[in-house]
Parts: C-alpha cells; structure tokens; sequence
C-alpha cells in the first residue's frame, strides 16, 4: 500500500529561495504594523496638549447682526482678541462676526447659523490674574444688547466658575466684564471689575503688528 504522504511526482518542487523571500516580506510588514502602534499614541498626544483648562464664552441674542468682540489678558501681560488668535496659552477658538460668518454651505446648500458666540480658551493653568473685556464693534440693532460671560473651568471637572450678563450700549463701547485670579492649583477668586482698557486707539486705522506698549492701557 502505497504511502498517504508520498509525494506525486506531478507535484512541483517549492524553490527554497521563494520561501525565503516570503518570510522576508512578511518579517517587513510586521515591522511596517508594529511602527504604525508606535506612531499613533504621539499623535493622540498632541491632541491632549490641546485641551483647555478654562472657557470664556460670550454670547448674545441669536439672529442679532451685531458684531461684539471678546478680548482677553492674561497675566503675561498678552491679549488675544480677532487681532492675535492666539497669545501663549490664550486661543480665539470663534470669532463670532454677527450675521456675517453665520451662514455656511452644507452639501451644496445654505444653513443659517444664527448663534451669536465668542469663545477663548486658557489651555494651561497659569496662576495670575485675567482680565475680560467687552468691544461692541458693529452696532445693527436698536438698545441696549445683553452679552451673557461664562468661565467654565474643564479640568479635573466641569464647572461654571462664573456667569454674568453685561449690557452694552453703543458701538465702540468697551466693558470689564470680569477680572479674575487663577491660583496654582487651579481654583480662581478675586474677582472684581476695575476697568481697563485692552483695545488700542485707533482701533478702524490699525497696523498689522502692535507695540507691547500699547496693549493694556488703563481706562481713563
């Protein structure tokens, strides 16, 4: 009785070389695989830098034209408002411009947006003092216009730390909402509303790049 494991002599022979290079291919892409698991937690990384400690929202009636601006100086001595997106730790994350960048375009159609809402995040725990302002930019309605201020605080929970409403009344009007003091474990108090004045003069004839000197000059 003939062999179950004989080989039939129509059987090809496998060519040592070929089986070789098979190994190889596969020892390449098992690297290739394995590099990839490396690669990926540093650019989850980098997104967990980006989180925010603190949250300061404005946010006024919807479907209103109006244009309010939320300046913010942190204890750098650093303002970010539309002019500087971002100042150190500070981050425009919306420039609300009222009914101008409230329409967008979704899948060939025209969805209105009518949230009137600025928003700045603190993404690291800098102890000092931040000061809040107000900038009633583009007047298009008529009275006063109510601007709620919210500081959320993010981390290790989510709370609100402070909520007011403020009223703004005319255009070109700036307002201290809120001066606050973070310590160094992160928790804030001191709050108060001394006025001071973030915006430059001038702001309609304003050039490009602007001096330190002429940011956080006192109100008078």
């Amino acid at each position: 009785m003939a062999s179950l494991f004989k080989q039939n002599r129509n059987t090809p022979k496998v060519d040592p070389f070929i089986d070789l290079l098979f190994n190889t291919l596969m020892g390449f892409s098992f690297l290739f695989l394995v590099a990839l698991l490396f690669i990926n937690p540093k650019a989850d990384q980098a997104k967990v830098d980006k989180q925010a400690e603190y949250i300061i929202t404005a946010t006024w009636p919807k479907n209103l034209a109006d244009d309010i601006d939320l300046w913010v100086r942190g204890p750098a001595g650093r303002t970010v408002s539309y002019l500087a997106k971002e100042a150190g730790w500070l981050n425009l994350e919306r420039d609300d411009r009222g009914e101008l960048n409230d329409t967008l375009m979704i899948d060939g159609k025209k969805i209105i947006h009518p949230i009137n809402q600025e928003i700045i995040t603190i993404r690291k725990r800098f102890s000092g003092e931040y000061i809040v302002n107000l900038y009633y930019y583009t007047a298009k309605s008529t009275g006063p216009v109510p601007v709620d201020i919210r500081i959320d605080r993010i981390n290790p929970k989510y709370e609100t730390v402070y909520r007011e409403t403020i009223k703004l009344n005319k255009q070109d009007e700036e307002k201290t909402a809120v001066r606050f003091t973070v310590k160094e474990d992160g928790s804030v108090h001191k709050f108060n509303k001394l006025p001071l004045t973030l915006t430059p003069y001038g702001l309609d004839h304003i050039p490009a790049l602007l001096p330190d000197a002429m940011w956080g000059k006192p109100a008078l």
